[in-house]
């Protein structure tokens, strides 16, 4: 099996310090055995977060019955970008714990997609999308090259979801039903995968996803609130 892009192969130098005591410049404090604990933290709270991160959008459109405000567009290229860097993660036997919240948050994606599609009056099209989701998922890894330029683009991808989101507020000044909560669950999971990357695999492609999407998220959140500010104050 393919080593990642970017992935680290090699053990870490031993330490020159005398068997017993504590290298140069080391300060004595156990941060290396804090390391494995944090990380254990840090996938635990991705995988409890991702386990919900969808249920605020879908209550709020539920509730109103509505699905004014969210965006088709970066509802269909967010799961565009999730099926890409799962194929990806998959295909390069990367640990489990570092995407296993995926297919978690592509479950929710589908349902949040279906109650989108009700409300708008295109249920027809859920078939179409559901046959162009599947066949992608199968010519990613039909070539090497393919599922690796597949997960350069996923990143772009990724964020020009976000920004089609960004782009309906811009246009309507109006948060509509979308949930802020879940965008800001998002970012956190960024967040802690930025982390569990660096610990892990150190594959680049993915650091810089995760950094793109980071600031992204928070965007979205800052503007969601902005707006529900505004009309509040209206």
């Amino acid at each position: 099996m393919a080593a990642g892009p970017g992935r680290a192969l090699l053990p870490a130098p031993p330490s020159r310090g005398e068997p017993g005591r504590a290298g140069p410049g080391r300060a004595g404090f156990p941060i290396a055995s804090m390391a494995p604990t944090l990380l254990e933290l840090a996938h635990w709270s991705t995988w409890a977060v991702c386990a919900v991160l969808k249920l605020p959008q879908l209550a709020a459109v539920l509730a109103a019955g509505s699905a004014r405000g969210v965006s088709l567009g970066s509802l269909l290229l967010e799961l565009a970008g999730f099926l890409v860097f799962l194929r990806y993660q998959i295909y390069y036997g990367y640990p489990l714990q570092t995407y296993l919240e995926y297919p978690i948050i592509i479950a929710q994606d589908a349902v949040l997609l279906l109650f989108v599609l009700r409300f708008n009056g295109n249920m027809k099209r859920a078939l179409l999308y559901a046959v162009m989701f599947w066949g992608g998922w199968y010519v990613l890894t039909l070539r090497k090259w393919i599922i690796d330029l597949a997960m350069n683009l996923c990143t772009l991808i990724s964020a020009a979801s976000k920004l089609a989101q960004l782009r309906c507020l811009w246009q309507t000044k109006d948060s509509g039903q979308v949930s802020a909560l879940t965008w800001s669950m998002s970012a956190y999971t960024c967040a802690t995968r930025i982390f569990t990357t660096v610990m892990t695999t150190n594959d680049l492609s993915v650091l810089i996803r995760f950094i793109t999407m980071l600031i992204l998220n928070i965007w979205v959140t800052v503007t969601i609130l902005r707006y529900r500010k505004a009309k509040k104050t209206d």
